[in-house]
């Protein structure tokens, strides 16, 4: 009965899509029947990308309210809108204007470099945007002499720190999810599973990632479970991820890490919030033009430098 429904609503969800020109773009995190409707699914990177390049001149973002923020700035001249503007990010959330611009009076000539899981106002003031699949790209770039803010993952930051070789100022927040993955979790499941590999999100803690057979962005461990000819992984991310791999790799073992591991706000997210979001074209995501300009310097340097 609840498969007829999702079919039904699925139909009307593309027809209204089609009817009012409306470009669908997805996170991995969403859930399944919505990674399945989209017309692009990606992780934060690719979506910012999707949104910038979007052949139609409506867009709805199934994310959380940085996405569709993000997607707004890049796009000033199209209309965005969310399904569940209530949607969030409390690690995005943690950190305010005041924390950035104390910091830039006390390190003139640093930069900031803001995880695009920021709200617009922050990467209005940040220097540069990263995500997690260019990060380490992207800030090898940046000169070597010069104090850099990273805002506001810790673990990212210190994992690219780590990566790159060089000191990076950090600020205390992390993301949830990712946090709570433990590195006793981890070696659980590798006893239970003595042949799997580890595929953790560099969001995850450093004691978690030195666990790990690789470490990359959701899009990168997508990648890496279709290519390998290995059969088994444990997966330290939100769960949503193994829809896409069960897609592009049939037949993987897939052992999430963690049974906790969904985030609420991506799930938040249904079809039914779609429809009502297509039939009223609601919630339309709109950034002030005084942060949006600053913050698209931020954006478009991320998609230039991460070429």
């Amino acid at each position: 009965m609840h498969n007829q429904a999702d079919a039904l609503l699925k139909e009307e969800i593309n027809r209204l899509k089609k009817e009012n020109s409306v470009y669908i773009i997805a996170h991995y995190y969403q859930r399944p029947e919505i990674q399945d409707l989209a017309d692009f699914v990606g992780d934060s990177y690719a979506m910012a990308v999707a949104a910038k390049n979007s052949p139609l001149d409506t867009i709805l973002v199934a994310g959380v309210d940085f996405m569709a923020e993000s997607a707004a700035i890049l796009c000033p001249g199209k209309t965005v809108l969310s399904p569940e503007p209530a949607a969030t990010c409390p690690m995005a959330n943690s950190i305010d204007v005041n924390d950035v611009l104390q910091y830039k009076d006390t390190h003139p000539g640093s930069l900031v470099v803001s995880y695009v899981n920021t709200p617009a106002s922050i990467k209005a003031v940040s220097d540069i945007c990263v995500t997690s699949s260019n990060a380490v790209k992207i800030i090898q770039k940046l000169p070597q002499d010069v104090p850099i803010f990273f805002i506001p993952d810790e673990n990212l930051g210190k994992f690219i720190a780590g990566k790159l070789d060089r000191p990076l100022d950090f600020y205390p927040s992390c993301c949830p999810i990712h946090n709570a993955v433990t590195r006793q979790d981890i070696l659980k499941c590798k006893e239970e599973h003595p042949g799997a590999e580890v595929l953790v999100h560099p969001e995850c803690t450093p004691d978690v990632i030195a666990l790990s057979d690789y470490v990359g962005s959701t899009a990168g461990i997508i990648n890496y479970a279709a290519k390998s000819d290995k059969n088994q992984f444990i997966i330290a991310t939100e769960h949503g991820v193994m829809h896409r791999i069960n897609q592009v790799s049939p037949g993987k073992d897939l052992i999430l890490a963690q049974a906790g591991l969904t985030c609420p706000n991506m799930k938040s997210i249904t079809l039914d919030k779609i429809l009502n979001s297509l039939k009223n074209m609601e919630t339309i995501i709109a950034v002030p033009e005084s942060i949006r300009s600053q913050a698209a310097v931020a954006l478009e340097r991320m998609i230039a430098y991460a070429c």
